[in-house]
Parts: structure tokens; C-alpha cells; sequence
């Protein structure tokens, strides 16, 4: 069968052609066509290939694995935004297997770490805290990046081999904790070369950073935590209610 492309646009062609050949002839998690390939399969140019490849990276169709390759989209994880559920529950709902890379763990006092983040943990600067930085995989995929300041008094025994699987768990469960819930700042950031790194993407790709402060009943803060959410494995979910005023105002403009 003849691949080539003889009308214009010539790009709107080759992305039809590309969508068909996603529904049709892959599954979810193969290996997609390389530049080199479609240029050659569909006898268009490498500037036109790339360019219809970037753009079903950035419709979800395709994601990009820095040094292996493109490949289709695996189905992705939500976030419900209404409530606390954990990374490894809503993983194995995605259907993936949940891992996690304890980057560091550790104890230090709260003088160690900025006066505002103090404020947020109301700590006195003697007291102690557990800071750990965590990768989240899902299926062997790096989706999330993790830093976290945790209230020492409230779980004395936490282990390394704890702090390697689910802490809401392990709060409930091992420490007999009450967890009351979090407030929660949502943005869209830009990763670095580091958390691009970590996360096994390009430089400055997308991702969604919360920041949270997580407390117990009666508002008794337990931790501090910023964690950026890969952009291409993450799709966070609302339910809204009927239409309020804006008065007074829940969110900031820049």
C-alpha cells in the first residue's frame, strides 16, 4: 500500500495517518515509529516527522522516555483534588504497579530549615523533623518527585522501610494516626535539568507542583511536603459545584 502523502497539508495528513496507525496497529506502553522511520515510511521530511511526533507528545497520545525512545501513552493516573487518597491505591486503580525510590531519609531540627516553613509546621526551631525525597514509579515509570518535612513527635518510629511504601498507611495503620486532611497550592511549573533528571524527562517539560501541608484532627500540622507531578502521567480531576461569587477570592492572578 502506497504510505505517501500527495495532498496538503502534508502535516494534517501524516498526523491522520499517525492516529490511525495508534488505534489500529499499538497497544498501550509499544514502542512508536522513530523520526527517521516516518520520514521514510510516509516519504515526508524529518522536520515534517518531528513535528507531527511533538505534536501527539503534546496531544497524549505519544510520551517521550529521554534515551529509549517514544512511545504510546499509557493510560494515566488522576488526582482527585477533592480529596487525600494514596499514590500506590490510585496507581493499582490505573492498573500499574506502584514503586518507590527512597532518594533521602533523615532526621534534623526545625533550625535547620527556613523560618516560614517553620510557621507552616508550628514548630519551635528545637524540635525535630523527618525530611525524605521520594520517587514515585508507576509500572517503572517515574511519575512523580517527591520532598517532604514530617512533625518527628507525632511518628518517633518511623523506618527507611516505611518511608518506602505508603505513608498514609503507615500513619493509620502502624502509628495510629488521625489524618484530618491538607491545604493545597496547584500550579503548572517547568522542571529543571535535576527534577527532569529524576523524572526521567526533558528539561523544562511540564509539571503540575503541589505543595501541601497535611494535618492531623483538632489541626494538629503532621507535614510539609512539595511534590511535582509529571505533566505527561498525571490528569488531575474536580467535581464543582453550582456557579458562587469570586468574592472573596480562592486563587491568585499573576
Amino acid at each position: 500500500m502506497d504510505t505517501s502523502l500527495s495532498r496538503s497539508p502534508v502535516y494534517q495528513q501524516l498526523n491522520q495517518r499517525l492516529r490511525g496507525a495508534l488505534a489500529t496497529e499499538y497497544c498501550s506502553g509499544d514502542q512508536f515509529l522513530t523520526e527517521r522511520e516516518i520520514a521514510e515510511k510516509f516519504q515526508v521530511s524529518r522536520t515534517t516527522a518531528n513535528k507531527s511526533l511533538a505534536s501527539l507528545v503534546s496531544e497524549g497520545f505519544l510520551e517521550f522516555r529521554k534515551g529509549l525512545g517514544t512511545f504510546v501513552r499509557s493510560d494515566v493516573i488522576d488526582y482527585d483534588v477533592r480529596s487525600l487518597v494514596s499514590f500506590t491505591e490510585k496507581a493499582r486503580a490505573a492498573g500499574k504497579k506502584p514503586t518507590t525510590e527512597l532518594l533521602t531519609f533523615g532526621k534534623l531540627t526545625a533550625a535547620e530549615v527556613a523560618e516560614s516553613l517553620r510557621s507552616s509546621l508550628q514548630v519551635a526551631p528545637a524540635d525535630l523533623l523527618w525530611e525524605m525525597d521520594r520517587i514515585r514509579f508507576a509500572d517503572g515509570v517515574p511519575v512523580i518527585l517527591e520532598h517532604r518535612y514530617i512533625v518527628h513527635k507525632y511518628c518517633p518510629k518511623l523506618t527507611k522501610s516505611q518511608a518506602e511504601g505508603s505513608l498514609y498507611r503507615t500513619w493509620t495503620e502502624t502509628h495510629g494516626l488521625k489524618i484530618g486532611g491538607a491545604n493545597e497550592l496547584i500550579r503548572a511549573v517547568l522542571l529543571t535539568a535535576t527534577e527532569a533528571q529524576h523524572l526521567q524527562t526533558t528539561s523544562r517539560s511540564p509539571a503540575l507542583e503541589v505543595v501541601s501541608v497535611g494535618f492531623l484532627e483538632k489541626d494538629l500540622t503532621l507535614w510539609w511536603e512539595r511534590t511535582l507531578y509529571r505533566g505527561d502521567q498525571y490528569e488531575f480531576h474536580s467535581r464543582l459545584g453550582g456557579i458562587q461569587s469570586a468574592t472573596p477570592a480562592r486563587g491568585r492572578l499573576r
